[in-house]
């Protein structure tokens, strides 16, 4: 069958449905997800001007990650899996992917593209301070079934995942640490390809934005809007009179451990996945869910008894005291928003976006919207006009829980 025919058997159909042929010809159309919004010349200056400020806030740490894992399987990425930080922007996988980047000095073999949950990118609202496919232009891809076996074809790095799915993003305090249900994409994927998960514990996410709790019927309100949940907390009121607390963080320090190897297609024999059962597939997710999460309590135990260490915060308070104004959660809408206009300006590396504490209305008057993040409820209006035009209907995410 030839590429157009291909195309046309394959349309309306879903990714599930698909026999062998159609499923080659989706994947090889659906190459383009490789580099048609990943710039990574954005990523690198968005690393260097912003991330390296926010490290001061949260003053990552990283165990295990001195050698990065190598492809058992050099024609397939090997899967990270990471957990999720329940009810807080993910401000924990900018620092991840960000910090790692930075360590091995940009070497996208050794480093790993991200697949994200769909809503992240349905609106730009859910972009950092409205900045139009952020996440994408830094390299995460939607994560759907066909784009994961996509990226399994992807060459110049690995992959990470977060297998909690949105259950993880919109989980409450009440069960911080606690692992949701994985979907077992991981384990088809790693089954029909043959090559590894590498699990990773993310410690203290959990308190970038503690005690806020989830409420499904809320959520489901919310999700109509492009967004995964609404935290329920003391401080959700709040974000009527400060529209910039949307984004807030407090200032965990951000600790990610490299945790075991996991290698399903080996746990089946390295039967083909048409040979492997649902139920086996289940019995392994399960299992790798259940070591994990006692790899993730062993890293709480081990990094997570003093989830802020006010003492170290207050040392880079100290340290970084001229741009304290712009590296604390109130001045990000200033900082990411003047950065992404001097990139579009055609800056492609601009340096010193801001330095000291009297620039913050020179930026401000460049970028008016920025006002907006501290007007008390009006400031809303500009916001959601800017962050929902143009939102995107999001695929279902197809990565099975059963």
């Amino acid at each position: 069958m030839d590429q157009a025919n291909a195309t046309k058997a394959i349309k309306g159909k879903s990714y599930r449905e698909m026999n062998p042929e159609e499923l080659a010809a989706a994947l090889e159309e659906n190459k383009k997800i490789f580099d048609s919004e990943f710039d990574s010349e954005y990523m690198r200056g968005l690393n260097s001007e912003i991330v390296e400020m926010l490290n001061w806030y949260f003053r990552p740490e990283f165990v295990g990650f001195d050698e990065m894992p190598q492809r058992n399987n050099p024609d397939h990425p090997i899967i990270f899996a990471c957990n999720h930080s329940g009810m807080a922007f993910p401000w924990d996988a900018i620092i991840f992917g960000a910090g790692l980047f930075d360590k091995h000095k940009y070497e996208l073999n050794k480093l790993f593209r991200a697949l994200a949950a769909p809503m992240l990118s349905a609106s730009d609202l859910m972009n950092p301070f409205l900045l139009t496919d952020l996440w994408k232009r830094v390299g995460a891809v939607d994560a759907t079934g066909l784009n994961f076996e996509t990226m399994m074809h992807y060459m110049d790095s690995n992959l990470l995942i977060y297998p909690e799915g949105v259950p993880g993003i919109g989980k409450g305090f009440n069960r911080k640490y606690q692992l949701q249900t994985f979907s077992t994409s991981m384990i088809r994927m790693s089954i029909k390809y043959k090559t590894d998960i590498h699990g990773v514990s993310c410690v203290n996410g959990e308190y970038i934005n503690p005690f806020s709790y989830t409420s499904r019927r809320l959520n489901r309100f919310v999700n109509k809007a492009g967004l995964p949940y609404l935290p329920v907390a003391l401080q959700t009121p709040l974000l009527l009179i400060q529209p910039w607390l949307f984004y807030y963080a407090l200032p965990a320090k951000l600790t990610y451990v490299l945790g075991k190897k996991y290698s399903p297609y080996e746990m089946v024999g390295n039967r083909p996945l048409e040979e492997v059962s649902k139920e086996e597939i289940s019995a392994i997710r399960d299992h790798i869910q259940s070591e994990m999460q006692k790899d993730l309590d062993q890293g709480v135990k081990d990094y997570g008894q003093k989830p802020y260490n006010w003492g170290e915060f207050l040392q880079s308070i100290r340290k970084h005291w001229w741009d304290l104004p712009y590296w604390t959660p109130i001045g990000w809408p200033a900082l990411f928003t003047e950065f992404d206009r001097r990139y579009q300006k055609g800056e492609k590396k601009p340096k010193g976006i801001i330095r000291g504490w009297f620039r913050f209305w020179r930026i401000a008057f460049k970028n008016p919207i920025v006002f907006a993040y501290y007007i008390p409820i009006l400031g809303w209006i500009p916001i959601l006009i800017k962050g929902m035009k143009g939102r995107r209907a999001v695929e279902a995410w197809e990565g099975s829980k059963n």
